[in-house]
């Protein structure tokens, strides 16, 4: 059992796509146990749903232009991959649907003039619902399953969070069914969407959510290895925009990796450890563009080949330094429970004290 994870670089164009069905063939015959695939919306597509949306609730009717260019963005891609060929009916009708849809529900929020946060989730789901949709359609014998019938969240104080035990069961009872009924042994779902557990409405995991979504399927179904395929050859060690000579690190403990993700890297959504971690299921990063690269493998695992006192380095921008002090802070029974609380309501992440 392989999980595979694709980004938005590597849909949102006809050479990312067509490595990405070519991976995928390839991983659903040479493992036996199947092979799910999440993907995320193409690059960009989120953005202008989010700005479509921005402007829908100030009644702006130029929200059209993002949505037109969405529908650009995917009729693009598919005209592309069909070239002169005909492209099946059942792709361009599905496709256009979900657009309609799309632009049905942003038509609501500007004649309401509102846009709440469950408005902003339904209408960003579609970016992850239309790539899914193509991506099954192309790859031959392949299922789509919706992931908001088993990637569940419950509301915190004004957050969606998952709910971690009620999500893999439901994982457990969806997927594996699916894969025996496929025929080529392989399931496709969209990352970063899920459900309310109370309401069923349509909820959002965050930016890097799909990783988050791959994980979980992962631990759920302890499959051998979660693969995270992105344009990039591994988690670098440095910023190569900022430092040219970075290079990629060959292998990572859990713990290294977190590290890393909680202090910049943006290889990896850092929850996403956590789930397979559990298990001991090793993360195998790799180039959508560049496959033969062996990539970066997060495991239990130190390597104690590499002498390297340091694996990398990671930085964080547009960070806020707070002082917080006062002379009726000492000796107060609870005050930092406090302040962190406060902090919390308001959904900020404390990254170190």
């Amino acid at each position: 059992m392989k999980v595979m994870k694709f980004g938005g670089s590597s849909l949102g164009n006809v050479v990312g796509l067509s490595n990405v069905i070519d991976i995928i063939r390839k991983a659903s015959v040479a493992d036996g146990g199947g092979v799910v695939v999440v993907v995320s919306a193409l690059a960009g597509i989120t953005d202008l749903l989010v700005e479509g949306a921005g402007k829908a609730s100030k009644g702006d009717m130029t929200y059209n232009d993002e949505i037109d260019e969405i529908t650009r963005r995917h009729h693009s891609l598919i005209n592309d991959w069909f070239g002169s060929r005909d492209q099946p009916e059942t792709l361009k009708a599905g496709v256009d649907r979900l657009i309609e849809e799309l632009r049905s529900i942003v038509y609501g929020v500007k004649l309401l003039r509102d846009l709440s946060t469950h408005s902003l989730d339904l209408i960003c789901s579609y970016g992850e619902l239309l790539s899914a949709f193509i991506l099954t359609q192309l790859v031959e014998g392949s299922l789509e399953a919706d992931a908001r019938t088993f990637v569940i969240t419950e509301n915190r104080r004004g957050t969606d969070i998952v709910n971690p035990e009620l999500s893999e069961q439901l994982i457990r009872e969806t997927i594996p069914p699916l894969l025996a009924t496929s025929s080529s042994n392989v399931v496709i779902t969209p990352g970063f969407i899920s459900s309310d557990k109370i309401s069923g409405r349509t909820t959002t995991l965050g930016r890097g959510g799909s990783d988050y979504t791959a994980a979980l399927i992962a631990g759920a179904l302890n499959a051998d290895v979660l693969e995270i395929w992105t344009h990039v050859n591994g988690f670098l060690t440095a910023d190569p925009e900022v430092i040219p000579e970075a290079y990629t690190i060959p292998a990572l403990t859990y713990a290294e990796a977190t590290e890393l993700c909680n202090f910049g890297s943006k290889v990896l959504f850092p929850p996403s450890i956590y789930p397979v971690c559990r298990g001991g299921i090793p993360i195998r990063i790799k180039n959508t563009y560049n496959p033969s690269e062996p990539g970066t493998v997060i495991s239990g695992e130190r390597d104690y080949n590499d002498r390297r006192q340091i694996k990398g380095v990671s930085s964080i921008s547009d960070t806020a330094l707070i002082t917080v002090t006062g002379v009726a802070m000492l000796g107060v029974i609870g005050i930092n429970r406090r302040i962190f609380s406060s902090l919390a309501e308001h959904g900020i992440s404390v990254f170190m004290v």
